[in-house]
């Protein structure tokens, strides 16, 4: 597994989600075969959402159980010219699925690793993650500030609140 950097690499091919999936049930003969030439012949760049789709459709679409598709995901990013994003954040998503959390909660709380509490809604997520040995999930935290209802927040004026650089200020 190769862990990807930022930055622009000559050569390097993005997949989309279909690529993979092809590539690993071979559902599609003809299709399949172009995403193993393709993959094969190039160095490619899977993004975490790539990943994060592909665990879905494996797992809901074609009914693969969440071991078989972690297996398949993990030895697809292990291959010599795969490089994943943030791999770092996959594969300790891909841990926590062993320990019974769900994979696209597991991607929210590994690429989070850094705040000091992830708050939720989501109970059943606070029971797995317990289980798991995580302390950090919490039900939606008390005192937090008031945010609108959804239909009446309007678009920032400008980029700066969705600049990448915000996401390690905004947990401190």
């Amino acid at each position: 597994m190769r862990a990807s950097s930022r930055k622009q690499s000559a050569g390097m091919i993005a997949v989309d989600t279909n690529i993979v999936v092809r590539y690993l049930t071979d559902d599609d003969r003809r299709q399949a075969a172009k995403a193993r030439a393709l993959i094969g012949a190039n160095d490619v760049f899977i993004s975490r959402t790539v990943i994060l789709e592909c665990e879905w459709v494996l797992r809901s679409v074609y009914g693969f159980s969440s071991r078989e598709v972690r297996d398949a995901l993990r030895a697809f990013a292990g291959l010599p010219k795969v490089s994943v994003e943030d791999l770092a954040v996959v594969v300790q998503a891909f841990d926590l699925v062993e320990k019974g959390v769900d994979f696209a909660d597991a991607l929210h709380l590994a690429g989070a690793e850094f705040c000091e509490v992830f708050a939720t809604f989501d109970q059943e997520l606070i029971r797995r993650t317990k289980r798991a040995g995580l302390e950090r999930v919490r039900g939606a935290v008390t005192g937090a500030p008031k945010m609108p209802p959804l239909a009446s927040v309007r678009p920032p004026s400008s980029s700066a609140a969705l600049r990448s650089d915000s996401r390690s200020a905004a947990c401190g």
